[in-house]
């Protein structure tokens, strides 16, 4: 019985699900799921099925976009009364461009506890496979819908440094691939993570123009969950170290840590450290 009888709020708990593979599910969250007095679904019915296969019978509610700020105040009432409560999402990390956000917002403002049971996340997953850096990357979120409007996002990208993860639509794929080439160009390295986790799982990697030329030739990449992610913008030329830099800095690097060779160089040359750093990165993962 999960009915709570306290002085205390309740705890909204802040539940990671698989992405796919439904024995991703931690086993934190399997009992987080199982204790709690209540669930706050995505989809009621697409989180049924998790549940079954786990023997979670907690009472459910949907929470999403067209609903969430009648449902969210259904959920603060509960924690109110010292129950506590598990958000999760279709699948993955919750609020990672997923509904919930009005919840946790109303939580914070009311201070009443949040904690979160980590766990699987799209975004990170394709990172891990991508083949791209990942010290400094920045999640994109969904580009828009319509080609003008995508354009216009992605040329406020276009000389990000950092590796960019998006997620798109099955439906919109070939089309942003296709302004993707137009305004990072053609050779922009990249990966396209497909059904991570199920039995369709795809990761294809190659250059932009590679991948839009694959995507658009095989319909079979234009189905499915879809995460992209795209290298960050190549160094300027004006960025480009002068020779005796770049040979002290290859021959500290042999010898210690990146960062520490990047920090000499920069007291010695009064370069940026972070362009440093970066170099001393890519001169270290050649020889590894």
């Amino acid at each position: 019985m999960h009915t709570q009888v306290s002085n205390q709020p309740g705890t909204l708990f802040v539940v990671a699900t698989p992405i796919g593979n439904l024995d991703d599910l931690s086993p934190r969250a399997l009992q987080t799921l199982s204790r709690v007095a209540l669930i706050a679904a995505e989809d009621t019915r697409h989180s049924s099925r998790l549940l079954r296969q786990h023997g979670i019978n907690t009472t459910t509610m949907s929470l999403h976009e067209h609903n969430e700020a009648q449902a969210a105040e259904r959920v603060v009432q509960r924690l109110q009364a010292g129950e506590d409560v598990a958000l999760i999402s279709d699948a993955g990390t919750p609020l990672i461009s997923d509904p919930g956000f009005s919840l946790l917002r109303t939580c914070r403002e009311l201070d009443l506890p949040v904690s979160p049971v980590p766990g699987p996340s799209a975004m990170i997953a394709a990172l891990s496979v991508a083949g791209l850096p990942t010290d400094r990357f920045c999640f994109a979120g969904f580009l828009p819908r319509q080609s003008a409007a995508r354009c216009e996002r992605l040329q406020q990208l276009v000389e990000s440094s950092e590796t960019l993860v998006f997620y798109e639509s099955c439906h919109r794929i070939a089309d942003s691939l296709d302004d993707l080439v137009a305004v990072f160009g053609a050779e922009r390295p990249a990966a396209l993570a497909r059904e991570l986790t199920k039995v369709y799982e795809t990761v294809l990697r190659g250059s932009l123009a590679e991948l839009a030329e694959r995507v658009a030739a095989d319909s079979d990449q234009q189905r499915g969950e879809i995460v992209l992610v795209v290298g960050g913008a190549p160094a300027r030329v004006e960025d480009a170290l002068p020779a005796e830099v770049e040979r002290l800095l290859q021959v500290l690097v042999a010898e210690l840590p990146v960062k520490q060779a990047a920090g000499l160089v920069a007291q010695w040359s009064g370069l940026k450290k972070n362009l440093l750093y970066q170099r001393a990165q890519a001169i270290r993962d050649a020889v590894d």
